[in-house]
């Protein structure tokens, strides 16, 4: 069932992005064509950050409880750069329609060789892509489960909850905690909180998913790329190449302008996900602080798997940015040894420098950054692990005096 559902999210057109593409179109980050469908997508956006807002709102009404104000900070937090996702889709709608259009044509362009090696490569990172995609949905939507579960949860399996509940000394517990303008603490008012807290979770969820699972995909596809164009490089002589002269020159023209799309799109993907990834690590870093003080704390065994799971989410949502980064940076370098793997020295001293001019091009390397302070790679990552793992220590101290 799970496979057949997946085969109708594929995409003939779009052979790799094709169901991250049609996720995005879900979700209204990639706006339709027809009016009102567009304005009913902006109508949701603008509902789901009123919802973001008010949850910065409800952070100044739980300050003096530290438990409650590092539950709805990491949430809030959260939500916030989901909301600058959106925004940035939005925004540079043009870039990222622009980055989507290259991958695919790029990647149409190279499915029709029928070289063992690039097939290899390029069955490898369509499986990678879908598999991200998938682990990434499914780690996505376990968390909003157990959150939007976690109210009905302790009201009919915790019966001390319920009777304080019923009592009036304890409040209704909240899917997200949030400001609204009415009592919450009222059955009506607590169900009609619940429903619009579930409604932001869910489509939270879905921008987190189809922002970040796209973001990956086209990162994926730049290494393979890189990959494809080593091989490329490594059999510009070989065979049928070594006697034809134009053809030759033919493959160094076409290695050359891939390589300079890919760094035109690389830079262009980076300045539309840079800022994003700024606020990202600054978020991150509270969050796996606030969720790992949580977990240390907390005495309930549902909240304590719940924080958790909210603690992996959030571990693994940064590692792989940094790793798929990480990843580009490494095949970017490599990418250098391909022309040199060339039967190069059989040549003409004419072909070896236009040989020579194809290296240096290659020498430029591709790394995606996280503002204009760092870099992402698996070391910023285990530095931003460091970093969250000292502020925990001290939050653990000051607690404790």
């Amino acid at each position: 069932m799970l496979q057949k559902l997946l085969n109708k999210l594929e995409d003939p057109n779009i052979p790799l992005l094709g169901p991250n593409v049609k996720s995005l179109k879900f979700w209204g980050l990639l706006l339709p064509s027809h009016k009102l469908w567009k304005y009913v997508y902006i109508f949701l956006h603008i509902t789901v950050i009123i919802f973001t807002a008010t949850e910065w709102v409800d952070i100044w009404f739980v300050k003096s409880d530290i438990n409650l104000l590092l539950n709805n900070l990491k949430i809030t937090l959260l939500a916030t750069v989901s909301v600058s996702k959106v925004r940035s889709f939005l925004l540079f709608q043009s870039h990222w329609r622009e980055i989507i259009e290259y991958v695919t044509k790029s990647d149409i362009a190279q499915r029709v060789d029928d070289h063992p090696k690039k097939k290899e490569v390029i069955q490898k990172y369509t499986k990678h892509c879908r598999t991200m995609s998938v682990l990434y949905f499914c780690l996505m939507y376990t968390t909003v489960v157990f959150v939007m579960i976690q109210p009905v949860y302790k009201y009919f399996f915790i019966e001390s909850y319920r009777i304080n509940v019923r009592n009036g000394t304890e409040p209704y517990a909240q899917v997200v905690s949030s400001w609204l303008p009415f009592n919450k603490n009222t059955l009506p008012g607590h169900l009609v909180a619940c429903a619009y807290q579930s409604y932001a979770a869910i489509y939270g969820g879905g921008w987190i998913t189809s922002f970040d699972s796209t973001a990956i995909g086209i990162m994926v596809f730049f290494k393979g790329e890189l990959e494809l164009l080593r091989i490329d490089s490594a059999r510009l002589f070989d065979g049928e190449y070594s006697r034809d002269d134009k053809e030759r020159s033919n493959r160094l023209k076409d290695c050359h302008r891939r390589h300079i799309e890919l760094i035109k799109y690389c830079r262009l993907f980076d300045s539309c996900l840079s800022p994003i990834m700024l606020l990202y690590v600054f978020v991150c870093s509270v969050m796996i602080c606030s969720t790992a003080y949580q977990l240390n704390i907390e005495t309930s065994a549902l909240q304590r798997l719940i924080t958790a799971e909210y603690l992996i989410f959030g571990v693994a949502q940064l590692f792989m940015y940094c790793w798929h980064s990480n990843e580009v940076f490494y095949m970017s370098m490599s990418l250098l040894r391909g022309p040199y793997e060339s039967r190069w020295y059989t040549m003409p001293v004419r072909r070896q420098r236009d040989m020579n001019m194809l290296s240096k091009q290659f020498n430029e390397t591709i790394v995606f950054s996280a503002g204009p302070f760092t870099n992402l790679t698996v070391a910023t990552f285990v530095s931003i692990l460091k970093g969250a793992y000292s502020y925990y220590t001290l939050l653990s101290q000051q607690q404790n005096k």
